[in-house]
């Protein structure tokens, strides 16, 4: 099996003024399982082209294994390329290392010496990518996916973006390189396809790096968790899965939070000690006519104590206020009072026999004043379509009724900002008004990442600023496609919670397993 490690050093990189990685070092060998955790615009992508050589740091190193294998958001194929076309790429190294061995073996019938070095390396390799499996292998991966039954004929721009970005990951499974970097792998993937990608990485012999926020997912594959979120000494590598991590990162908070009270507890008292002992003198009391023959020495005596004091404290104050602990960054917490505001009594839509061609089918769907409503079904079964359908985005076959007046929000899975150059409070603004509740009240942005231009905001951030859109002035009923796609898993945690009883109407579709397994309200299951 393969032995080469991915060592990454010192790695620096700054985008527009601002450094997204300043110093991270990282070595994985084979069989390590590496999650990225951190919140949204700590680096996790970033770090992720830079390993992958997709980027070129400012800063630092990366040696990586010859084969490494990178999950791109696009996959590098002509929109007219076939499935059958990717899966051949994905084979092509197997096949040709088949064909070689099937020479070389040939050769050494009449030369047993001359080929033997070169039948070696390629029987080494070939164990390493089990070659041999590697066609019955394609047909598996393709079956656990969720493309077993589409068409190899089918082009790439013929079929969906999430069966693009299964195809993508399959191409990677079928080919197995040593070394494999996953940008959100399972966003695409419903229940048996995440189960099968669970299987199929634990399993890999080779360096598994990945960014997820999928918790689950990243509790049933990790070995060890990078975490790129603030901390004391930087980037924090964990040993265990998520579970395991948050029990760290928990009493690594409590940690930081008190050697900082400590510290700042005796800075102060150091400074009044500076500032209030240097003017002591004799404790402040004149010498009595007893005392007034021996009290030049005994003064002396006294404020060369006091002095040295002085020094000391001076010095310690000093070398504290150098080496002393930074602030724990107050994190962010997700604050919206309400999701959704409380409207008439009864329903509030009622749909019957919508039909969206190829898309939807649903015989009857009501969903009255105070409604938790979550909608589940495989990709492809009309999840999204379903909520665009009822907020009036989506035309649709059939009878759907709305109540006069209803106000509705949806969030949609892309987050699409006319003007990138604008900066999310302006963004924030002009939707909304001066008189909006501010943006920073709802714990989604923090003022550096609200005071940035909106093309500059990571995709999470983007989403984050589209979430506060919808609920700083709360609709009726409010309809959220995957909202927690994105989100770190603090404030997909908190975000769960706030979809609890109140006010309103909400409507949720979700593939995130964590999120279904806590619900308490209805379901909607809609079959493919």
């Amino acid at each position: 099996m393969s032995k080469s490690p991915l060592i990454a050093h010192d790695l620096v990189r700054t985008y527009g003024g601002r450094r997204v990685l300043d110093g991270v070092s990282l070595t994985a060998a084979p069989g390590d399982r590496i999650g990225l955790i951190g919140e949204n615009g700590t680096g996790k992508s970033t770090l992720l082209r830079l390993l992958a050589g997709a980027d070129e740091p400012d800063g630092g190193s990366v040696v990586r294994p010859p084969d490494l294998g990178y999950l791109h958001q696009e996959m590098p194929f002509d929109p007219a390329a076939t499935i059958a076309d990717v899966v051949d790429d994905a084979l092509r190294e197997s096949r040709a290392l088949l064909a070689d061995l099937d020479r070389l073996s040939a050769a050494m019938v009449d030369d047993p010496i001359g080929p033997l070095e070169e039948y070696g390396e390629r029987l080494d390799r070939a164990q390493e990518t089990d070659a041999w499996d590697a066609d019955r292998r394609a047909g598996l991966v393709l079956t656990g996916l969720g493309l077993g039954d589409v068409p190899h004929d089918r082009t790439l721009d013929e079929i969906s973006g999430g069966q693009r970005g299964r195809l993508a990951l399959a191409a990677l499974l079928i080919r197995r390189p040593s070394a494999l970097l996953l940008d959100e792998p399972t966003n695409h993937l419903d229940d048996a396809a995440a189960a099968f990608l669970e299987e199929q990485l634990s399993g890999m012999p080779g360096v598994v790096v990945l960014a997820s926020h999928d918790r689950a997912f990243l509790d049933a594959v990790c070995t060890d968790l990078i975490d790129l979120d603030p901390a004391v000494e930087g980037p924090t590598r964990y040993g265990g899965n998520y579970t395991a991590y948050l029990a760290a990162k928990h009493a690594e908070r409590e940690r930081w939070e008190r050697r900082f009270a400590d510290e700042q507890e005796e800075l102060a008292e150091l400074r009044r000690s500076v500032a209030v002992t240097a003017h002591q003198v004799a404790h402040g009391r004149p010498a009595r006519d007893s005392e007034k023959m021996g009290y030049g020495a005994t003064a002396g005596r006294v404020e060369q104590q006091i002095s040295r004091r002085v020094r000391n404290a001076s010095r310690r104050l000093d070398e504290l206020e150098r080496v002393q602990v930074r602030k724990p960054p107050a994190p962010l917490r997700f604050r919206a009072p309400v999701l959704a505001a409380a409207g008439a009594e009864g329903l509030l839509v009622s749909a019957r026999d919508l039909v969206v061609p190829g898309r939807l089918e649903l015989d009857r769907l009501d969903v009255s004043g105070n409604d938790r409503l979550l909608v589940t079904g495989a990709n492809g079964s009309g999840k999204s379509t379903l909520l665009a359908v009822l907020a009036g985005a989506l035309a649709a076959e059939g009878e759907v009724r709305r109540r006069r007046g209803l106000r509705i929000g949806l969030l949609t899975q892309d987050s699409v900002f006319d003007r990138p150059e604008r900066t999310a409070h302006e963004v924030y603004a002009d939707v909304l008004g001066p008189d909006a509740v501010p943006l920073r009240s709802l714990g989604l942005l923090g003022p550096r990442d609200a005071a940035r231009p909106v093309g500059e905001l990571s995709v999470g951030q983007r989403r984050r600023l589209a979430l506060a859109l919808v609920l700083a002035d709360p609709p009726e009923l409010l309809l959220l496609d995957e909202p927690t796609n994105h989100l770190s898993p603090r404030l997909a945690d908190e975000l769960e919670d706030a979809l609890g009883e109140g006010p309103g109407a909400i409507v949720v579709a979700s593939h995130d397993r964590w999120l279904r397994d806590r619900w308490t309200g209805r379901r909607l299951d809609l079959l493919s």
